[in-house]
């Protein structure tokens, strides 16, 4: 007889919601804490499973990356289509990157995301091709109002942004949590019109994206011998 088969299955597919969630709330935890290089066994001890456990549910780190991050990444793109939405390109531009970088300084797991390369992720794979194009369309506008100057390219912003952004935790850490509004303003303004002409060819796209693997991702801190 199979009655009861049904009774029996259900509590075992409520636990492993229950542990898929488990492991994505520490995910986060450990992530924005030391970066997206931690330890895997790190996560599943914080969230109090093993490790047979936490490959089951995710494969691989960027399986689990995705999972904790997709809704960080969500909330970037819906600050791209309001600055797209904005009045004039240089509120939308600065409105978007003061979103970014407050992401960019409460998040650490989130910062290794946005300022680097890292394969296999679809939700960040999505969020810097929309991150691309919001970033040309307020260029593109800003030059057209006169806001921007006209020799700054795409990849000259992603660039710097991202080089910034790197810096952040740092920032935030040594300092004070706001201590990056005042390096953004400054790059900011750099984008004013200006007379000088910028020195030298710009990036490319396969240039651009060579550079940001150069910088790689944040390195997990050392563990030490007592470390559980």
């Amino acid at each position: 007889m199979t009655v009861g088969t049904g009774d029996a299955t259900a509590p075992q597919r409520r636990d492993a919601r229950r542990n898929r969630q488990l492991l994505v709330e520490a995910g986060h935890e450990v992530f924005t804490e030391q970066g997206l290089q931690a330890p895997l066994d790190v996560i599943a001890r914080r969230a109090g499973v093993g490790n047979a456990t936490l490959y089951r549910h995710f494969p691989t780190r960027a399986a689990l990356v995705d999972a904790v991050f997709r809704d960080q990444l969500t909330g970037t793109t819906e600050a791209g289509e309001r600055a797209r939405a904005a009045a004039d390109a240089w509120t939308g531009l600065n409105d978007y990157l003061q979103a970014v970088f407050g992401t960019l300084a409460a998040d650490r797991g989130t910062n290794d995301l946005m300022t680097t390369h890292v394969e296999g992720i679809e939700a960040l794979d999505a969020v810097h091709a929309h991150n691309r194009e919001t970033m040309e369309l307020l260029l593109e506008r800003g030059r057209e109002e006169g806001a921007i100057r006209a020799d700054v390219t795409t990849a000259d912003i992603l660039f710097a942004l991202a080089a910034l952004g790197r810096a952040v935790p740092a920032l935030t850490t040594a300092t004070t949590p706001d201590a990056w509004h005042r390096p953004l303003a400054l790059l900011l303004d750099g984008l004013r019109p200006a007379p000088a002409p910028l020195p030298g060819p710009a990036l490319t796209t396969a240039q651009l994206g060579d550079v940001l693997r150069e910088l790689g991702p944040h390195r997990a801190p050392a563990r030490g011998v007592n470390d559980e």
